[in-house]
């Protein structure tokens, strides 16, 4: 199955909206003209810049026409509420009416985790709650590969200001993931840079932004800005021996893309 993983879009609306929304349709271009196509696409948060009704319908206007499935993770930037008003019951959330939710393709689980905690410094967390759900989707399907998605990273990326607002419950994931050897990846964002990290025996990956990238500070004592590093998108190969990720480039490729 193959997967691809596009994060951060941050997509918003009036005069600063023109970027954002161009970078994502962008991107799922270049998705279409992928050889095979994937068989799915995941967004892992900050779908929108502030939480609001009308960035969410601007969002829906982008993806209304892509023809692949699209599942929609939430994060930091984005509202719970606003989210399930306008993408609840839909596809992209997985038919249903939360944010957090399991779509069962015929060759892999993809699991979608809410760490949005509202009213916070940009921290994650999922609770007790959620991680006993995700224990019980992971064992309903054994058999075959499951793929883990959520926004915050539930382990250290070696930039301290992001590090600081990770997923608080990070190692509570971790023994959750551990005690089910067939998932093939857990997926983030909010990095905004592409990283790869050991985890919970598994692979942890954060995806680039479609819109811009963070700065590479290492440093805590350095301030983290923004650079106009190519946007791009990591692409999921998962098979039951495994998961391949490639990092695809968008804005600075000479790559074919499609319209929709």
């Amino acid at each position: 199955m193959l997967i691809a993983q596009l994060s951060d879009p941050h997509v918003t609306t009036g005069v600063l909206a023109a970027e954002p929304a161009a970078g994502l349709h962008r991107a799922l271009g270049t998705v279409l003209a992928l050889n095979p196509r994937p068989d799915c696409v995941v967004v892992t948060g900050d779908l929108v810049e502030r939480g609001r009704p009308d960035e969410y319908a601007a969002l829906r206007e982008i993806i209304g026409r892509f023809p692949l499935p699209v599942h929609l993770v939430a994060g930091n930037h984005d509202d719970r509420e606003s989210l399930l008003d306008v993408f609840g019951g839909s596809p992209s959330l997985g038919g249903g009416y939360s944010a957090h939710y399991h779509v069962d393709h015929p060759e892999a689980t993809v699991v979608v985790l809410d760490s949005l905690m509202p009213g916070g410094d940009g921290a994650g967390c999922l609770g007790e709650d959620q991680l006993g759900w995700l224990d019980g989707v992971l064992a309903g399907r054994p058999e075959v590969p499951a793929v883990v998605c959520l926004h915050h990273p539930p382990a250290p990326v070696g930039i301290p200001a992001l590090d600081g607002i990770r997923l608080t419950d990070g190692d509570a994931l971790a023994e959750v993931v551990a005690r089910h050897p067939h998932v093939a990846r857990v997926v983030a964002g909010h990095v905004h840079r592409a990283v790869t990290v050991t985890f919970a025996g598994t692979v942890l990956t954060t995806a680039p932004s479609t819109w811009r990238q963070s700065t590479l500070t290492m440093s805590a004592d350095e301030r983290l800005g923004w650079v106009a590093e190519p946007t791009g998108f990591l692409l999921h190969q998962v098979a039951t021996a495994g998961c391949v990720t490639h990092l695809v480039q968008v804005s600075h490729a000479a790559g074919a893309s499609c319209l929709f």
